[in-house]
């Protein structure tokens, strides 16, 4: 289950969503689709339009995100959940407004393709998703809109596939957290050098190094 969100900005703590979309996977191929418009309760900002094209109007007959979520939720049943740079994001603003709207976080797994580029495509200076569809050959066209950005990276996604199962030398010699699969960094600290998982401070799996 592929999924994606737009929002009025990049803070999980004070920002809000305002697209919402999802493209349900069976055998490789895009089996059905999900995505609706959220009203915010607040205005969204004129850099926000300028990149995603939303704008007040066409966000104001929207419902708020407690009825979004909700179908949302009926559509993704206890599917594996996947998209780029997830967990550093767009998981934040989902579980936020699980946790308020219906007292717990979603329970879902998680698979982020920003964690599988960085194991398999260290070579790469950049592992943005549009860095990944120039790399790739995938069009980016309609990008920073949730649906566009979800049938991207399925894309990009399917790519990614043949880099795990034929991984480069380079690839194979990239260290990874046994915890949650991004890459080990190695760290200076008071006691000497460390390896730390590049999810800190998600994720804070630690090796002596």
């Amino acid at each position: 289950m592929v999924f994606d969100i737009e929002t009025t900005g990049l803070s999980p703590e004070t920002d809000q969503v305002v697209e919402l979309s999802a493209l349900k996977v069976s055998g490789g191929e895009v089996v059905d689709e999900f995505s609706m418009l959220v009203n915010p309760g607040v205005p969204i900002p004129e850099i926000v339009t300028d990149i995603t094209g939303l704008t007040d109007a066409m966000v104001k007959d929207a419902p708020s995100i407690d009825v979004v979520l909700a179908e949302f939720v009926k559509f993704i049943g206890n599917a594996v959940l996947m998209g780029h740079n997830i967990a550093r994001f767009d998981l934040k603003f989902i579980q936020r407004d699980a946790l308020r709207c219906f007292g717990k976080e979603l329970a879902n797994d998680w698979v982020d393709t920003l964690v599988i580029a960085r194991r398999f495509l260290p070579e790469l200076s950049s592992r943005s998703l549009e860095s990944l569809s120039l790399w790739y050959g995938v069009s980016y066209a309609g990008a920073h809109r949730a649906l566009a950005d979800c049938r991207i990276n399925k894309k990009v996604y399917d790519c990614l596939t043949r880099e795990m199962a034929n991984p480069s030398e380079a690839a194979l010699k990239v260290k990874a957290c046994p915890r949650c699969g991004n890459v080990m960094k190695r760290r200076s600290g008071k006691f000497g050098d460390f390896w730390g998982c590049a999810s800190f401070p998600d994720c804070r799996w630690t090796e002596d190094g």
